[in-house]
């Protein structure tokens, strides 16, 4: 594969370069410093990587499955996903977890990293299965979808955790509250894992954070020096409470004060990344009551317009948040144009509007509260391993 004299992006770059591309990975890269991009041009980035979505494979295949949820994240500039365990049955084995990876690698279209959660079961009562697994052989463990509420047993996830140097994702909601005031549920338990976290000289990941204060508390840690880190959701930064007043999420859309204060974090670096959080569900189970966005098809569309177009980020921050930190949190090779590294590359229009229709979606889950909507940032190639998985 050879790109010529095409522009480039990525969180240092911003040029005009050859690309060539050898077994996989990125064998050169020419730069053309007299060359001016073309205003309207195609723009190339890193592919993206989500560090948070939801195929619902095994079990819950009527919603996603391995397949449809590939071809969505390849729609959206996706080349790596990791995959929450709150499936049937859960995912809590690394001998699930590598059956999982192993069907989606079948279908070659995503690299996917398949989470182990970090409860048995996702019950919230013990964690011993942790120990089954060798040290570093997982990345991510989560309960995503739940909080853990035993204090005891979240102490020992953080001791076990830093042991076998797997990261926590935390799904941060605590049930005593969640009936009668969400934004309670949301920082009481991010208070209590904070103070966790330093008790024990852990790490933990928050997954999308929403409030003002979970925000402000997790900057204070990061000052203080612990190992935290977090990500904050598209539908989080672009819709506030009264624009999807009809529309369930978990954690739910917030009020504007929370907004700017989650752009302020993705400004000044206490967020980490940009995770989708991609929920895809039928019309039924929303129509009942289900949380959640089909949302990796149009992650970056609404963050470039949001956040670039709005003035907030530089589409090099933007590749930053989507891309190269994901990626290092994940450990793998890619986020950036580096010779060596991983030939995964996105191909973005972001010089013309196009209009969300989710009929369009390849994802199963239709689910969106964004229909009709005009954004700029369209996909037009996905690329994994110097090969073309997506063309539009």
């Amino acid at each position: 594969m050879l790109y010529e004299k095409i522009h480039i992006i990525d969180n240092e770059l911003d040029a005009v370069a050859d690309i060539r591309v050898e077994d996989g990975l990125i064998a050169q890269i020419t730069l053309h410093p007299e060359c001016e991009p073309a205003a309207d041009a195609p723009v190339l980035l890193p592919a993206f990587t989500d560090l948070h979505a939801h195929f619902r494979d095994p079990g819950l295949t009527y919603k996603e499955d391995l397949e449809s949820g590939s071809r969505a994240a390849v729609r959206g500039g996706y080349s790596v996903v990791n995959l929450m365990p709150n499936t049937l049955p859960v995912c809590s084995s690394l001998e699930q977890a590598r059956e999982v990876e192993a069907r989606a690698n079948r279908i070659n279209l995503v690299r996917a990293n398949q989470i182990v959660s970090m409860t048995l079961n996702e019950m919230g009562q013990e964690c011993s299965h942790l120990l089954d697994i060798p040290a570093g052989a997982i990345p991510f463990v989560s309960d995503d979808g739940k909080g853990v509420n035993r204090d005891d047993v979240m102490e020992e996830i953080f001791r076990i955790c830093k042991e076998k140097n797997f990261l926590i994702m935390a799904h941060e909601e605590d049930a005593r509250y969640s009936p009668a005031d969400l934004r309670m549920a949301e920082n009481a338990m991010t208070f209590r894992d904070l103070q966790l976290c330093e008790k024990t000289g852990g790490s933990i990941h928050f997954c999308h954070v929403s409030t003002i204060e979970a925000i402000q508390a997790i900057a204070e840690a990061k000052r203080k020096g612990l190992r935290v880190s977090c990500e904050i959701t598209p539908h989080h930064i672009f819709y506030n409470a009264e624009q999807a007043r009809h529309y369930r999420v978990a954690p739910p859309f917030r009020n504007d004060e929370d907004i700017q204060a989650l752009i302020a974090a993705l400004q000044d670096g206490t967020a980490d990344a940009i995770a989708t959080d991609h929920a895809p569900h039928t019309p039924e189970d929303k129509a009942n009551g289900a949380n959640g966005i089909s949302g990796i098809e149009t992650a970056f569309a609404l963050c470039y317009t949001r956040l670039v177009r709005g003035g907030h980020l530089t589409l090099s921050q933007l590749v930053q948040l989507m891309s190269t930190k994901p990626s290092e949190m994940m450990r793998i090779p890619k986020g950036r144009f580096q010779e060596g590294l991983w030939a995964d590359f996105v191909l973005v229009d972001i010089a013309h509007p196009y209009v969300i229709r989710a009929e369009e979606f390849a994802s199963r889950g239709k689910n969106t509260p964004f229909e009709g909507v005009e954004v700029y940032g369209r996909v037009l190639q996905t690329v994994k391993g110097g090969e073309v998985v997506y063309q539009a």
